[in-house]
């Protein structure tokens, strides 16, 4: 098949390269002696400008016409630090080296059915409704189930549109997170994405796995994650909710932990370049083995948006506030003062008052 002319007048091509550089401002208003976000791994460096993300990477899409696809990209900047891993969880060798990795993949489309696409090494995660990066989240900020949640995945996984408006996947994955390395034993999981109208979208994707050294079936993580998803022609609303469990293996009675989460995004393009967007959300961490820290969290984001595109590139700039308060035995945001010397202080509440610029390159 012969490849068609873009509407710019230029030929189509499946081969896809860019760039993108992420710098932003993060006001917190507690003043934490330690500069830090405490619990998180995304945007958790405030008051300073911080350099939270650049990228470089290159895509072949998989088509009938040329059914090999690939996907490679390196990464740097703060958000890359420490997304890959829940706390305390044991790293593989050489993650520091291996974090810098953005996708490393290979695809191929199979001539079965509506066609079979098969991917194996470093791909997208499979699970959640938004991305480690900013530039294609609504807010500067990610939600708490976005940052305890897998962003990427390394395994293999199949996908099959059964029909226009039903899509299922099933994958195998080293581990929750694709940096930990708790044992040698695969986890499983599936998806499904129902396009109810043409503008209504559900997807559910659930997850299966030995994330401990202990590997027998009663010690498994489980967790689901359930998105809605609803576009119109100016306005977006999704709704995410999230639920997991795991036993913990090597302490008096192998207690059940849980782990629940929701949230909802609306954004309102308003007109040209501007845009707003509003993001409700709890978290529920009973015993501290998402986050490392027994809490509950509500919060509140708001952002406003101003897009420059030119040509190939785009800069978007979002100003946001956040409001996050957390309550619990272990909850609570870093403060400035020391508790005691060496032990950070403590406050239910955190205010943030954010800048970020968003900068991005992608071939037609």
């Amino acid at each position: 098949m012969p490849d068609s002319a873009s509407p710019s007048g230029s030929v189509a091509t499946d081969w896809h390269y860019g760039a993108y550089v992420d710098v932003g401002y993060i006001g917190n208003f507690n003043f934490p002696d330690n500069q830090l976000w405490r619990n998180r791994a995304t945007a958790s460096h405030h008051n300073h400008l911080s350099p939270n993300m650049g990228l470089a990477y290159v895509r072949k899409d998989a088509k009938e016409s040329s059914r090999w696809g690939m996907e490679l990209g390196f990464q740097g900047g703060r958000d890359s630090e420490e997304f890959a891993f829940l706390v305390g969880e044991r790293r593989v060798d050489g993650s520091d080296v291996l974090r810098h990795i953005h996708r490393a993949n290979m695809s191929y489309l199979a001539p079965v059915g509506n066609g079979l696409t098969i991917t194996a090494g470093l791909f997208n995660s499979l699970m959640g409704y938004e991305s480690l990066y900013a530039k294609d989240n609504v807010n500067y900020t990610r939600s708490w189930i976005a940052d305890n949640t897998p962003y990427m995945m390394f395994g293999v996984h199949a996908q099959y549109p059964v029909s226009e408006d039903l899509t299922v996947s099933a994958f195998v994955v080293n581990s929750y997170y694709h940096l930990a390395h708790p044992n040698d034993l695969p986890s499983y999981g599936g998806r499904w994405i129902w396009k109810a109208t043409p503008r209504l979208t559900l997807t559910q994707t659930f997850y299966g796995g030995p994330d401990q050294t202990q590997t027998s079936l009663e010690f498994w993580r489980l967790y689901g994650n359930h998105i809605l998803e609803w576009k119109g022609d100016e306005v977006l609303i999704a709704a995410s909710f999230d639920i997991g469990t795991e036993s913990i293996a090597g302490q008096p009675g192998s207690p059940r932990t849980f782990v629940m989460g929701g949230n909802m995004v609306v954004r309102w393009h308003i007109t040209g370049p501007w845009a707003v967007a509003l993001r409700p959300e709890f978290y529920w961490d009973r015993n501290g083995r998402w986050t490392g820290a027994e809490q509950f969290v509500k919060a509140i984001t708001s952002t406003v948006e101003y897009t420059v595109p030119y040509k190939w590139t785009n800069m978007v700039v979002r100003a946001e506030y956040r409001y996050d308060d957390s309550t619990g035995v272990e909850g609570g945001f870093f403060k400035n003062g020391d508790l005691r010397p060496g032990v950070a202080g403590l406050t239910p509440g955190q205010h943030l008052l954010l800048l970020g610029v968003l900068v991005s390159f992608d071939s037609p």
